[in-house]
């Protein structure tokens, strides 16, 4: 028995594919992108049998159904997700018979309330715990996506569920969805995979005194996240199931001003050096890069027709299969050498330039841990609703690197705010270009 993780860098997410030694293959979470679910399987000469969800996930879309309909495979998932498309629905107890291995589900809820983790099982040995958003390396997952008024419930729930998961040996694999890089609340540089009794002895909520210091602590760790997050779980539960891949089609230049004029926007997804350079007045740049479907999600309505801008030396396949994953589809493209209009450039600066007013645009947590004396704070993900908050003076903009702090200067560009410069690099830069301390 081999398992596979699967990782998604940009969501901050891994799917698990099971090798269950007869070509077939059990897997876990997967996203709508199969392309590293395929690839895995036809390394391994495999067929999907099973899809399991371990819940009605809100931070991409789910491939269950897809895999389905592409190979036959049963979709495993819990009952009480009252999902409309045809799967196995599992409540807590049951057990699925993967030909010599078996699946048993856990009820697990906190992170979502319909939330299953699934023991493997060889025999009655207990060989490792797919558990979804419920324990994750060094912490749980949070409970604040489905309403408000269930937030605090949800996380008293997660506290038992963890509980529960306790009672597995300590030799017990631990695979989780949710890591590092996700907004589902996974510490910074923490492993994606573990063991019962590494986390038993390190997870920092699974050392409070009770259920009420595991609530605060668990509460008060909870950051913002994309607003793409609260529909996600609907699509989910109805089963994307696209009819052809995502795709860039090119569109011609007078299409696109007939298209802009009904509202459609702007994506420019090229480097920070090229859109700095020349770009179509009022595209948002969101930079091709890791994190680009949670930054798309995050800026940009889903309702809109949307029109890329890229490099050519940017895969499109790529780009659309990113947004895919996230419910876009893009109208088409358009290349910015094909466009007659004006084009607008934004001033870059480097850390030693740093002057006057300054709008850091990085997470709150990210701020609080060190940040210019003096500077500005809004979160990329609020600046669209709080522009008119930013000073009209000459600013600079900065993030960690230069990738948000662009996105950001392009939201103030399209509120009409200018003389806007973004910085290329941190504030650790700009401390070490200084000699200066951070501020905390």
């Amino acid at each position: 028995m081999t398992v596979v993780p699967l990782v998604d860098e940009g969501l901050g997410n891994s799917s698990y594919l099971v090798d269950l030694d007869d070509g077939r293959a059990l897997v876990v979470d997967a996203s709508l992108d199969l392309r590293a679910v395929g690839a895995a399987a036809e390394r391994r000469e495999l067929t999907v049998a099973f899809a399991a969800d371990t819940h009605l996930h809100a931070d991409f879309l789910s491939g269950a159904r897809r895999l389905a309909a592409m190979q036959g495979a049963e979709v495993l998932a819990s009952e009480a997700g009252r999902r409309t498309f045809g799967h196995r629905g599992l409540r807590d107890g049951d057990e699925v018979d993967l030909g010599g291995l078996r699946l048993r589900a856990l009820g697990t809820p906190g992170h979502t309330h319909e939330h299953l983790s699934f023991v493997l099982l060889d025999g009655e040995r207990p060989l490792g715990v797919f558990t979804g958003g419920s324990l994750i390396v060094g912490a749980a997952a949070r409970t604040d996506l489905v309403s408000p008024d269930r937030t605090e419930s949800l996380a008293r729930a997660q506290y038992a569920s963890l509980q529960r998961l306790l009672e597995l040996p300590d030799d017990v694999a631990v695979w989780p969805t949710h890591g590092a890089g996700s907004f589902c609340s996974a510490p910074p540089g923490a492993d994606r995979l573990s063991t019962i009794g590494r986390e038993r002895a390190t997870n920092p909520l699974l050392q409070v005194d009770g259920e009420d210091e595991f609530v605060a602590a668990l509460l008060g760790s909870l950051g913002s996240f994309p607003p793409y997050f609260l529909r996600l779980a609907e699509l989910n539960r109805r089963g994307p199931l696209p009819d052809r891949a995502p795709a860039l089609e090119p569109l011609a230049v007078d299409k696109v001003r007939t298209m802009l004029g009904e509202g459609a926007e702007w994506i420019d997804v090229r480097p920070t050096r090229d859109f700095a350079a020349g770009h179509v007045p009022g595209a948002l740049s969101i930079p091709f890069r890791a994190a680009f479907a949670s930054w798309l999600g995050w800026l940009v309505p889903d309702e809109r027709p949307l029109i890329v801008v890229r490099g050519t030396d940017q895969d499109a396949d790529e780009i659309a299969w990113q947004a895919a994953k996230i419910g876009y589809r893009f109208a088409g493209e358009v290349a910015i050498a094909a466009w007659d209009g004006q084009l607008t450039r934004t001033r870059l600066v480097g850390a030693e330039q740093v002057g006057g007013a300054v709008l850091d645009v990085r997470q709150d947590s990210e701020y609080d841990a060190g940040h210019v004396p003096g500077a500005q704070h809004i979160e990329l993900g609020a600046l669209p609703d709080r522009a008119d908050e930013v000073r009209r003076e000459p600013t600079i903009v900065m993030c960690g690197h230069g990738e948000r702090a662009m996105s950001a200067a392009s939201v103030l560009e399209r509120a009409g705010h200018r003389d806007l410069a973004v910085l290329i690099g941190g504030a650790d830069d700009w401390a070490a270009a200084t000699g200066r301390r951070l501020a905390t």
